[in-house]
């Protein structure tokens, strides 16, 4: 497409609008028992229609082209808000971020690839950070994700954390994921109608995938889905919650941020405000609009200990209500499989996530006939580990693009 003098001048403030992460409205001041949301992006076209519940999961409500994200030249990018549903069965609006080749074929290969979103600020979401001014607020495999691209791709980055930015809620975020993929195909203009698809992500995004891939065949069964890819995934989220929560621990601001990000999605379920102490009140206040790095420095050495009674806090995983959304929102906890083939990888020496969990829910898909391929990669720590296992991903889906016979280690 030829740009005039005039579109490239729109294009350009679309993404200065975009990347203006600043353009928040402030929620109102917390007090000690208020579950606290984030801060409203200051931008139409995230707000949700008042005709939402007249529309079906997966209908576009609104779609801009936008320039494409630094690193990805050559690239055409739109964005689609559209039609989705909470754990509740209520109506929301999500947006995805779709990036294509110029010149791309019709119904040529869809990813949609879970970001790794370690956050509670709607700020920190693929829509925003993939144009953000900061690098370390950016999306962290944006670098990896151009080899999709160049191998002829269309790459849709799902806002999968939803308009609440519900940390650790997989199912909303794999329902998001699974609406806007519908969504992309149903958005003409980017000639995808027909096109086989695969899901992909790592960590939180590859939880997110995880449980795309097992939701899609009752949820979303008329998607053409060839794969799914996930790495690093935290499977049981009750238990990787009790191995960063228990004693103090680098990464507990984790924990705490998916504590909180549930409570916002199960308010009435996941009493976690409520039982804070002042320090963890505090702590709750300075991560409710925060990306990954700023939660991890907040929350760096504490334990549930430090921010809420102690007994109370590690009953509070036990209670029925918040077992029942530990439950809802864990993978390996999760009766149903995939209706399609599945790549896993994960570091050996992974200590962020529970392993065993990994295990667990393969040997599950793999007995009831999944193919199942499972790789351990070299690499020491969990976010190496994204990098390491990502062309191992790409790999898969052109076999399974292709039409290959899937392979499996089961």
């Amino acid at each position: 497409m030829r740009l005039t003098a005039g579109s490239m001048t729109r294009r350009i403030g679309t993404a200065i609008i975009i990347a203006s992460t600043a353009a928040l409205t402030a929620a109102a001041p917390a007090t000690a028992d208020t579950i606290v949301y984030p801060a409203t992006l200051h931008d139409a076209f995230f707000s949700t229609p008042a005709d939402i519940a007249d529309r079906q999961p997966g209908d576009v409500l609104a779609a801009r082209a936008v320039p494409p994200p630094l690193g990805f030249p050559g690239t055409d990018a739109v964005q689609l808000k559209f039609r989705s549903t909470n754990s509740h069965g209520e109506p929301i609006s999500a947006v995805t971020t779709v990036l294509s080749p110029r010149g791309a074929a019709p119904d040529r290969p869809l990813l949609s690839y879970q970001a790794i979103i370690n956050a509670l600020g709607l700020e920190c979401a693929p829509s925003t950070a993939l144009y953000a001014a900061n690098p370390l607020r950016g999306i962290r495999e944006a670098p990896g994700l151009i080899l999709a691209i160049q191998r002829g791709w269309s790459l849709a980055i799902p806002d999968h954390l939803g308009p609440n930015s519900a940390y650790g809620a997989a199912k909303v975020g794999a329902q998001i994921t699974l609406d806007g993929i519908r969504a992309v195909q149903r958005h003409s203009p980017l000639q995808l109608a027909g096109s086989p698809v695969g899901l992909a992500g790592y960590s939180g995004g590859g939880m997110t995938t995880a449980m795309a891939a097992v939701l899609a065949p009752t949820y979303a069964p008329e998607l053409d889905l060839v794969g799914s890819a996930y790495g690093g995934a935290p499977m049981d989220i009750g238990e990787m919650a009790k191995g960063l929560g228990e004693s103090a621990h680098p990464a507990f601001g984790l924990a705490m941020a998916a504590a909180l990000g549930l409570e916002r999605e199960y308010p009435d379920r996941m009493p976690i405000t409520a039982q804070l102490n002042e320090p963890g009140q505090a702590l709750r206040d300075r991560i409710a609009n925060a990306c990954t790095n700023e939660i991890l420095a907040s929350g760096a050495g504490l334990s549930i200990a430090d921010v809420a009674d102690p007994e109370v806090g590690m009953s509070l995983l036990e209670s029925p209500s918040v077992r029942e959304v530990l439950i809802e929102n864990s993978v390996e906890q999760v009766p149903a499989v995939p209706n399609a083939p599945v790549y896993e990888w994960h570091s050996p020496t992974d200590v962020l996530i529970p392993l065993d969990s990994i295990t667990t829910t393969l040997r599950r898909y793999c007995d009831a006939g999944v193919p199942v391929l499972s790789e351990l990669v070299p690499s020491p720590d969990h976010i190496t580990a994204a990098v390491i296992g990502l062309p191992g991903a790409l790999d898969f889906f052109d076999g399974r693009f292709a039409g290959v016979e899937p392979p499996s280690n089961c």
